[in-house]
């Protein structure tokens, strides 16, 4: 073991071998924190910690299987014994274990977003609420959140703040279409993401023998990227942990960019506050990136208040400055970029899997598709329809959840008339009004139908029901791929694909065929000890996204800077560089939420290996109109050293884009009028923006890009109302008060 540890640098061998305590260790971008972890376990091992001791939680299955190879590499077959996995798989284990305790079957089944989002749809028609009001994906967002923080639909419906806020949004029935989810969901032995993690809080909570149990069987606990945790995964961590106290964590504060979905800070910003006594390594050689991506990274982030203080550096050669490109519009954009890998890869013999283009939202993508199409460049977009979201996968793996948990309502009523049986949507909408007046799941209404409807739909339903409890009891017997085998045929799927003939016919077949073909793969891995459907399917459904998109073809890939996390590219493009859009004009409200926004950009940055190119465009079409865009205050926070503007984007892009017009020369004071010339602003810790439909002459106010200023003259002639505004430090701006967002001081 000790010649492993000679390929660790000495920060890297302090933090594997401290194994006794809690311990931190604050890892930058290009570390080598996943070979401090691995090394760490290994190290456990070699020490005599049997792997079942050993609790190894992640964000994603890729960085788990990942480490376990590399662990066996080191360690040998003990590795497969280790407790590793994402947060979500590892739960719905134990959950398995324990469903009863809390009274869900064994079996149950996990819905996917679009189980979640279809069941609300269902909530809202019972309750004829207008779904424009109760956007899907907004109310399965507000539910999702309370699950986070931990709090349940009773919680939820006694909190008058929350009713509050609902009510004030235009949504007052919140807390019972909340209460009709999760009761829906119970009936139908079915959990979502967010359940798999607020059960797990409940089965601890309510059984202290159990939490008893799993503490003293886990003596080490690790959990990777610890900046993304939630309440949720915090105080899971926290607990499992909380007899043997050996918890080992490593994140970077840097990049926590998942406030969104209920990650908090706060949890790594606090950890020495939880563990007084606890240990901290910090990894700051990255070994990814040239020194001048490194540096100009730490010349934007340095911005943030809010981290942890750690000096990130690189023995790697200084390589290229960084080129900034300036485009006239969003096509322009797409054009300059296009061609600048074009070039690249001739210049450099590059392949297309060497290149990432990286933006703030996936509506930027239809500039840059296009240009590549026009030079016949082959790309991937991340995060488009992956396999299992399409129509075919799903129609197949609603019959596969039936076939294990028949109460499953999501997966009864996509399939009950598919191949067609007569079975429509009035006759549906009958057993359901049963089902809920009797408080019972749809399916005990379809398995007892002649006690509530006689003819010809009654039989058909009969039938159906029939076929379910006969791919039950196969699905009880046999291996998963088997039951797969027999389900597809058996179901009148692959009759009815086949039978379609057609180019999208052939590739809907096809795509059923991959999918008996994974179900093969997964049988046959020595890893997975259970062949079963269930577990088949719950592998399936806690497949991440960066899990569903695995095709390595040569390809460019185009992704929102959320979805690169965790990934590396030799070529990097930032592209749409303009304040509003990066820094969000949703994300503006506060000094946090603008650090969160930083730290996206610094994540972004961090992604490149040899080459990163920045870019922005002057215009841009949005929400179907042209807007005139200004450089992201970003900008003006890179140490100008770092950057270059080549020659030909300076022809290219009219006017010429000349580097002192952008920041000014040495020595003398930039143009208030031209480039990123705004003198940035952190916006007051108390910024609230506020009404200003009476705003008037004379009055103070602060802007969350501009600063301090005084309000000289109104206009509110036409539809947009429009103040002129002299700010202290950035001159004078007539801004749209209705994307303003201003908080008046007096």
């Amino acid at each position: 073991m000790n010649s492993i540890l000679d390929q660790l640098n000495e920060v890297q061998r302090k933090a594997v071998t401290h194994n006794q305590g809690p311990v931190m260790i604050i890892a930058g971008a290009g570390s080598g924190k996943t070979r401090v972890l691995t090394y760490r376990m290994a190290w456990l091992l070699a020490q005599g910690v049997e792997p079942y001791n050993i609790l190894a939680l992640t964000f994603t299955n890729k960085a788990a299987k990942e480490m376990r190879n590399r662990i066996e590499a080191l360690s040998g077959s003990a590795a497969r014994g280790l407790w590793m996995g994402t947060f979500h798989s590892v739960f719905a284990k134990i959950l398995r274990m324990e469903a009863e305790r809390i009274n869900y079957p064994k079996n149950f089944t996990i819905y996917d977003t679009d189980d979640a989002k279809s069941l609300i749809r269902s909530i809202l028609k019972e309750m004829n609420l207008d779904d424009k009001t109760y956007k899907p994906n907004q109310v399965l967002s507000r539910i999702s959140s309370a699950k986070n923080r931990l709090i349940s639909w009773q919680q939820y419906s006694a909190d008058a703040e929350l009713v509050m806020e609902d009510g004030e949004s235009g949504r007052p029935h919140m807390a019972k279409i909340y209460q009709m989810y999760q009761t829906r969901a119970f009936r139908s032995g079915a959990m979502d993401f967010d359940d798999l993690l607020f059960n797990t809080n409940v089965l601890f909570r309510d059984h202290p023998d159990i939490l008893n149990r799993y503490q003293h069987k886990f003596h080490y606990v690790l959990v990777d990227e610890y900046q993304d945790t939630n309440l949720s995964q915090y105080l899971i961590a926290r607990k499992l942990a909380a007899v043997n106290r050996n918890i080992c964590v490593v994140g970077d504060d840097a990049q926590s960019i998942y406030a969104f979905r209920g990650a908090d800070i706060q949890n790594i910003l606090n950890f020495e506050k939880d563990y007084p006594d606890a240990e901290i390594f910090r990894l700051e050689q990255n070994y990814r990136s040239t020194s001048n991506i490194v540096e100009l990274a730490n010349s934007v982030i340095k911005h943030n208040k809010g981290q942890l203080k750690k000096n990130v550096w690189t023995a790697n050669e200084a390589g290229e400055p960084i080129p900034l490109i300036k485009a006239e519009s969003d096509n322009e954009e797409g054009r300059l970029v296009v061609q600048s890998i074009f070039e690249e890869k001739l210049k450099s013999s590059c392949m297309n899997k060497d290149f990432a283009i990286l933006y703030r939202t996936n509506a930027q993508s239809r500039p840059l598709e296009e240009a590549l199409r026009r030079l016949n460049l082959k790309y991937r977009i991340v995060g488009g329809l992956s396999f299992y979201e399409r129509k075919e996968v799903k129609d197949l793996m609603a019959y596969l959840r039936l076939a294990v948990n028949p109460l499953d309502e999501e997966a009864l009523k996509r399939v009950i008339n598919y191949p067609k049986r007569g079975i429509g949507d009035t006759t549906l909408a009958k057993m359901a009004v049963v089902a809920n007046e009797n408080g019972v799941a749809l399916w005990e209404v379809v398995a007892n139908i002649r006690h509530v409807l006689q003819g010809r739909a009654a039989g058909e339903i009969e039938s159906f029901a029939n076929l379910i409890k006969s791919f039950g009891i196969i699905a009880s017997g046999q291996s998963a791929l088997e039951v797969v085998d027999h389900v597809a045929k058996a179901s009148g799927i692959v009759r009815d694909l086949t039978a379609d003939r057609s180019p999208e016919g052939i590739s809907r077949y096809e795509n059923i065929q991959s999918l008996i073909s994974g179900v093969q793969q997964f049988v046959a891995d020595p890893e997975n000890e259970e062949k079963t459907l269930a577990s088949w399917l719950q592998n399936v459904a806690l497949l991440t996204d960066e899990d569903r998109n695995k095709e390595i073809d040569d390809v460019i890939t185009l992704m929102t800077i959320h979805s690169s996390k965790g990934l590396e590219f030799k070529n990097v493009y930032v592209v749409g560089l303009e304040d509003g859009l990066f820094p969000s004009m949703m994300m503006g409200g506060s000094r946090e939420d603008l650090e969160e926004e930083r730290r996206l950009f610094y994540v972004a940055i961090t992604r490149a290996e040899k080459k990163l190119t920045l870019s922005y465009a002057v215009s841009r079409f949005r929400y179907g109109s042209l807007s005139m865009m200004e450089p992201s205050r970003f900008l003006t926070e890179i140490d100008p050293k770092y950057l270059s503007i080549a020659k030909k984007f300076e022809i290219e892009a009219q006017p010429a884009f000349r580097f002192s017009d952008q920041f000014g020369s040495k020595g003398k004071k930039p143009s208030a009028t031209t480039g990123p010339q705004v003198v940035a602003h952190t916006p007051s810790d108390n910024f609230k923006a506020s009404d200003v439909s009476a705003l008037k002459p004379g009055q103070r106010v602060e802007h969350q890009k501009f600063g301090f200023g005084t309000v000289e003259t109104m206009d509110v002639a036409g539809p947009d109302r429009k103040a002129k505004i002299n700010f202290d430090k950035n001159g004078e701006k007539t801004l749209i008060l209705s994307f303003a967002k201003l908080m008046i001081l007096e």
